[in-house]
Parts: C-alpha cells; structure tokens; sequence
C-alpha cells in the first residue's frame, strides 16, 4: 500500500507482475477465503484443458477417415509422438504405462497454451498444481519399482560398477537426488511457466509510458513466440523425464 502510495504521488509506474497469479474464488465476493472445495480461476482453466482435450480426441476424431482431417491429423501427431517417445526412451515394456503418460502430457500442454490466451489463468505457473503431478508421477515410479522388481528395486542406488569404497557414498547421494526427483519435476514446469508470464507483465507495464511503448510492445511479441515455444517444451521435458524415471523403475540395476 505504501509503495502504490508513493508511485501516486510522484507519478510513478506501479505495478504488480505477480497479481496474475492470485488464485481467487470464481463466486462470491474477491477477498473470500479459499479452501480446498472452493470453486476458483485454477479449477475454471484446469477444467477447460480437460475439456479442449476431449473435444481433440474425442470429438474431433469421431469420424476416423482413412484421409483424416486437420483436427484428426493433429490428434495422431501427439498420439504418435507419445507413444514414440514412451517405447524409445522406457522401453517396449513401459507401453502399458502410455495412457497415464499420454493423459499427463496432453494436460500439461493444453494447460500452457491456455495460458498464453489473453485474460486467462496459468495453472501450471503454481506449484500446488505442479506438485501434485510430479508427486503423482514419483509415487507411481516407487509403487512400479517394488512391485515389478521387489528389493532389487534398490538397485537404483547401488552403484556396481563404481569403486567398492566409494559404492556407500554414492548410495547416499542416489538416495537423496531420487527424493528430490518429485521438487525439481515440479519446480521446473512451474518456475519457467511463472517466469515468462511475469515479464510479459513487467514489459506491459512498461508499454504504458509512451518515451518506450514501441520497445516495450516489440519485446512483449518476441517474449510471447518464445512462450509458444517454452510452453511445449515444458510439457515435453516433464514428460520424458517421467519416461525416465518410469525407466528406472522398470530396468534399476545400473
């Protein structure tokens, strides 16, 4: 308050990158707590990614031409670029996993992109919302691991093929980046989501004075290309590191 107080009356430029963020109540009143069955702008847009992806695959694929249509020909791209990816990077025996995998990379690039939409929610900038998927994704490796491999699972930490004496201390820092899997899984797609939104928000501000309104409006389109870019990026890193991991619950031993 004491900061847009004082840009008033010296006539400043205030303005806030971060208020995009604020997760507010869809009904009712702005200041409203939020609680966990709260109906907010995160559920709208999490919610319209859920349903531009049926509409995709779903309605957009119904008639199964043998030439299909753009919106079928953009469904087997993603499709096949999946499935792709999933045999190359976990192996033949990790197709039985494509589903989650496919349903997981699809949510997260349509969340990106919808993002970028004008007066839209990125609901992948918040690491509530990242967090639950990397944590979805580590548990699923870790149950996958035991359950397939029982206690050689604990392979993965074992390093054979490194000297006998240093065989302990590199169990420990196995052991330690493997639980830190699920914090840099998500602090990644959040962090750079969150970042680009934020400075297009600093260089809109800055369109508002007129000295640098063109800078800032030739900067604002060239952050918002490479957003385009760093929103499938994104989605695609998230998942084939979950192909990774699902690697080495399959295969541990190094």
């Amino acid at each position: 308050m004491a900061t847009e107080a004082h840009g008033e009356e010296t006539g400043g430029l205030v303005f806030h990158p971060l208020d995009q963020f604020i997760v507010k109540p869809l009904f009712g009143e702005i200041g409203d707590p939020v609680s966990w069955y709260t109906i907010t702008n995160v559920t709208l847009w999490m919610a319209l990614a859920v349903l531009a992806i049926i509409a995709l695959f779903v309605f957009g694929t119904r008639g199964r031409g043998i030439v299909p249509s753009r919106t079928q020909s953009i469904g087997e791209i993603l499709y096949g670029f999946t499935y792709k990816m999933v045999e190359d990077v976990a192996g033949k025996d990790a197709i039985k996993f494509f589903p989650y995998i496919m349903t997981l990379f699809m949510f997260i690039l349509f969340a990106n992109y919808l993002g970028l939409l004008p007066m839209s929610f990125a609901t992948t900038s918040h690491i509530a919302v990242t967090a639950v998927l990397a944590l979805a994704v580590f548990l699923t490796v870790t149950i996958v691991g035991f359950v397939k491999n029982g206690t050689k699972f604990l392979g993965l930490f074992w390093v054979s093929s490194a000297p006998l004496a240093l065989r302990p201390i590199l169990a420990i820092i196995e052991l330690i980046s493997y639980f830190v899997r699920p914090v840099s899984h998500s602090i990644r797609l959040g962090g750079n989501i969150m970042a680009g939104h934020a400075v297009m928000k600093v260089f809109a501000g800055f369109a508002a004075v007129a000295a640098i309104s063109p800078f800032a409006v030739v900067s604002i389109t060239a952050i918002y290309g490479l957003e385009m870019l760093v929103a499938g990026v994104q989605a695609y890193v998230f998942t084939i590191l979950t192909c990774v991991y699902l690697k080495d619950a399959l295969h541990p031993s190094h």
